[in-house]
């Protein structure tokens, strides 16, 4: 029964375990995976390399793969081409600045092409440095950029607290939670507070993705003292 399921394809809103590789098309540097040899091999850093759990549709993945991997199998691999307006947007001149070198130096900062920084809470590459003026580019560093990648869907979630737990981890980018769900009622238990207002945006996503839950708490686990 679940060989024909998956023979099915992919729909919006399936839970589905998938690995994948981005590169950049024109000169096929790679950016992003989920595969910790090719990490390594490319020296990206950041986060956990292993497969991931997504739900179609949700924006859990880039907006191109997305729309593509919809009706596509269970136990495939594919290759899928990716324009700027489905990644990571086209250029935005408005969002290139000219700011006086010396706004730099005052900050101890030797500011040269290539450099990342966050100013006034934006990301920003520095793109030139001269006559007393610093070219900053606020795009996004793949802004402009076709991507190229490789998506192997591995298999479709059903376990409600698995899906549970993949909803948690990519809404607050963080693994250090617990899941208890015991007959529609689900307990998330977190190291720290989160607003109210999230508790409740979060919980009616929930709802809306799992609708067998009906209940969702969230606590905060205590510290043990030691005696």
């Amino acid at each position: 029964m679940q060989k024909i399921l998956d023979k099915m394809g992919i729909s919006k809103k399936d839970f589905i375990e998938i690995e994948y590789t981005g590169k950049v098309k024109e000169d096929g540097t790679i950016f992003d995976t989920t595969d910790e040899k090719i990490a390594k091999e490319n020296n990206l850093h950041g986060h956990d390399f292993s497969p991931v759990v997504v739900c179609v549709g949700e924006g859990h993945v880039l907006p191109g793969i997305d729309k593509d991997i919809e009706g596509k199998e269970v136990g495939k691999e594919y290759e899928i081409d990716i324009k700027p307006e489905d990644a990571f947007g086209n250029k935005d001149a408005k969002l290139i600045h000219l700011i006086p070198t010396n706004k730099f130096k005052q900050q101890n900062i030797q500011p040269m092409p290539g450099m990342q920084l966050n100013i006034d809470g934006m990301m920003g590459t520095i793109k030139t440095v001269s006559g007393g003026r610093t070219m900053v580019d606020f795009n996004h560093p793949l802004a402009g950029k076709e991507l190229h990648y490789k998506v192997k869907i591995n298999k479709k979630i059903d376990d409600d607290k698995e899906k549970l737990g993949s909803v948690i981890n990519l809404t607050l980018g963080t693994k250090d939670f617990k899941v208890d769900l015991n007959e529609g009622n689900a307990k998330i238990s977190l190291k720290t507070e989160i607003p109210k207002e999230i508790h409740e945006t979060m919980e009616n996503k929930v709802k809306e993705l799992i609708p067998t839950i009906k209940k969702v708490e969230f606590l905060v686990e205590k510290e043990q003292k030691n005696k």
